[in-house]
């Protein structure tokens, strides 16, 4: 199937940001618990365990990665339904991502934020946010789940071009 990606660079003080976004036909209360609840955030990303709030740690298991390993991510926001605010460091590197809804006449757009310091990376960072992204459509309409292999090395060329951009 092709996949066409649809991420946004924009440079702010502190770094840039990559912006992906998703429309889902649902209040944002049901979109909010795709990204939030664990047996639901296992559909698509994997499930999570742990104490959440805001300052807390959550640990979470990347299902759909190599050796399904686990995570910790700290919580450094969550405004239901509306903002949740992730952050965490692994060995692929620094994380800080924020998931923000807003709803109007029945329909919730998810905007998906990778805050970044560096713009190193981006060309295998936006395939993969794209991947999980789609992999939440799918938990939610029951469509088939995309394979990866759709989206990298595919979508690399777009994403290396965002980076290129303004230098």
């Amino acid at each position: 199937m092709n996949r066409f990606p649809t991420g946004k660079l924009f440079r702010t003080d502190t770094g840039s940001d990559l912006v992906l976004t998703r429309t889902f036909r649902a209040p944002a209360e049901d979109v909010w618990a795709s990204i939030t609840e664990p047996e639901r955030t296992a559909r698509w990303f994997g499930p999570w365990e742990g104490q959440a709030g805001p300052g807390r740690t959550i640990k979470v298991q990347l299902l759909y990665e190599e050796e399904t390993p686990w995570s910790e991510m700290r919580i450094e926001a969550c405004e239901p339904p509306r903002r949740l605010e992730i952050s965490a460091v692994d060995e692929a590197g620094s994380w800080h991502l924020e998931l923000l809804l807003s709803e109007a006449d029945g329909t919730t757009e998810l905007r998906f934020v990778q805050h970044l310091a560096t713009e190193e990376g981006t060309g295998e960072v936006g395939p993969g946010w794209e991947y999980y992204l789609d992999m939440l459509v799918a938990s939610r309409d029951g469509s088939p789940k995309p394979a990866f292999d759709d989206y990298y090395p595919a979508m690399k060329p777009y994403y290396e071009q965002l980076t290129a951009a303004d230098e």
